[in-house]
C-alpha cells in the first residue's frame, strides 16, 4: 500500500547550479551560528541544489551536477524553522538539517558564491510557506460553521412587489424663447392668422375721403390746399362777368 503523499505532484521552486557543503562543528551553546567558524576555503562537497514542493512540504535536495544523483535532502515543514537557519555573519550561508530514509538527521552548512543565488533560495521558501498559510486559512473557514445570522431576503406569505418597466416621467415642455427674450404668441382661436397690413395701404397718403353732401365741404377742402392728403375739387364753377363783384372793366387799349 502506498504511503500518504507518495504520489503527490512535485513542483520545482528553485534551482541553483552551484552550492558548497560544509561540515560544521556541533553547537556548544545557544549562541548564534557564524559561518566564519567553518572552513570556507575548503568545502567538503559541491554540486547542484533543487528546491521542490510536494504538497505543503518543501524539500531542499543536493544533487550531483553531472548525474543528478541525490547526495542529501532536507525536508522543510515550516520557514523560518529548525530545518533551515540563517547565520549571523553572512547572508550567503545557511544551516540545513538533512534526513535519510531511516529518519536519521544531521546538520550541515551550505553556501552560495553569489548573493543573488542566496536571495532566490530564501524567497522561494518564503513564497511557498506563504501559500501554505493561505491554504490552511481557507480550510479552517470551510470547516468552521458560519455563526453569523443570515439575512432573510425571501418573500413573506402574501407579499408582492410592483415593477414599473418602460415608464418614464413626463417632462414639462417649455415654450422656446426667441433671441429677443419675448415669447411667441399663440395662434388665434380660429386657427387662421390675420394677414399683415398692406404696404400700399399704409403708405398711401392720397386716400380719397368720402365727400359729404353740399358745397361747404368743398370749400373747406379748398382752404387746406397745402395738405398733401386733400383732394382738389374737380370742375369748380366758372365765374361769369355778370357775377363779378367788382364790375365790368374794359381791357386796356
Amino acid at each position: 500500500m502506498a504511503t500518504e503523499g507518495q504520489f503527490e505532484y512535485e513542483s520545482v521552486l528553485c534551482v541553483k547550479p552551484e552550492v558548497n557543503v560544509y561540515r560544521i562543528p556541533p553547537r556548544a551553546s545557544n549562541r548564534a551560528i557564524r559561518a566564519a567558524d567553518w572552513k570556507l576555503d575548503a568545502p567538503d562537497w559541491s554540486g547542484r541544489m533543487r528546491v521542490v514542493a510536494r504538497g505543503k512540504v518543501a524539500y531542499v535536495k543536493l544533487e550531483d551536477k553531472m548525474s543528478g544523483e541525490l547526495f542529501a535532502q532536507a525536508p522543510v515543514e515550516e520557514y523560518p524553522g529548525i530545518a533551515v537557519e540563517t547565520v549571523s555573519d553572512s547572508s550567503r550561508y545557511f544551516v540545513l538539517r538533512i534526513q535519510d530514509d531511516n529518519g536519521r538527521s544531521a546538520f550541515i552548512g551550505i553556501g552560495f558564491g553569489d548573493r543573488g543565488d542566496a536571495f532566490d533560495f530564501n524567497v522561494a521558501l518564503q513564497d511557498h510557506f506563504k501559500w501554505v498559510k493561505q491554504e490552511n486559512e481557507f480550510t479552517k473557514q470551510a470547516q468552521a460553521p458560519d455563526s453569523t445570522p443570515k439575512l432573510d431576503l425571501g418573500f413573506k406569505e402574501g407579499q408582492t412587489i410592483t415593477l414599473n418597466i418602460g415608464q418614464s416621467k413626463k417632462k414639462d415642455r417649455t415654450r422656446p424663447q426667441s433671441s429677443g427674450g419675448f415669447g411667441i404668441l399663440p395662434p388665434p382661436p380660429g386657427g387662421k392668422l390675420a394677414p399683415p397690413p398692406s404696404s400700399s395701404r399704409s403708405n398711401n397718403h392720397n386716400t380719397q375721403q368720402p365727400s359729404a353732401v353740399g358745397n361747404d365741404t368743398g370749400c373747406l377742402l379748398d382752404l387746406d390746399s397745402s395738405n398733401s392728403n386733400s383732394v382738389a375739387v374737380s370742375n369748380p364753377p366758372a365765374v361769369t362777368a355778370s357775377s363779378d363783384l367788382w364790375g365790368d372793366f374794359d381791357s386796356p387799349k
